[in-house]
């Protein structure tokens, strides 16, 4: 079976992480990239109106692919903006797919994720793991988003996420 990863990431946490599945899994990995620089300000603007980025991808060759692991964050309960030009152009041409985020956490869980997902894709996914960096962190004090948004994963983290995701994804998607 022919699988890749497509990943965008702000901080690199993401990045990092699919960087890492894509070698464990021996996939290819195509990145997202924004035009313009992303700040607080678009990113709040993007989830308030709805808009979606522009972005640079190449994806032309996604139809060709039997699997897609998606990873990247989630913002404000949502799955990242600039994921929302991806899943137009994914849409109608991909497989199965999967879903794979580090994200936050400080708010709790994503409850909301499979909905969008199957919403903007036009099908469920076969997996969506949804990790949070406040599991990372002390459970005291309570992680804030501060503190989770400042939080950048170590090799060590990396190396435990990607194991996890692997043994998760060896249960779920066909080999």
């Amino acid at each position: 079976m022919k699988k890749m990863i497509v990943s965008y990431s702000l901080t690199g946490n993401n990045e990092d992480l699919a960087a890492s599945l894509a070698a464990a899994l021996g996939v290819d990995h195509v990145r997202i990239t924004e035009s313009k620089s992303r700040t607080m300000l678009t990113t709040a603007l993007d989830m308030f109106f709805n808009r979606t980025p522009k972005i640079s991808m190449p994806l032309e060759t996604i139809e060709t692919y039997d699997w897609v692991f998606f990873v990247g964050p989630v913002w404000m309960g949502q799955i990242a903006t600039p994921f929302r030009a991806c899943f137009k152009q994914a849409k109608q041409k991909i497989g199965d797919y999967a879903f794979i985020s580090i994200s936050g956490g400080a708010d709790g869980p994503n409850l909301k994720l499979a909905d969008e997902l199957e919403k903007k894709l036009g099908k469920e996914p076969v997996a969506l793991i949804d990790l949070h960096i406040a599991d990372l962190l002390p459970p005291e004090p309570k992680p804030t988003r501060d503190d989770t948004s400042a939080y950048r994963l170590t090799e060590n983290d990396v190396k435990h996420l990607t194991d996890t995701i692997v043994a998760t994804l060896d249960k779920t998607v066909v080999h």
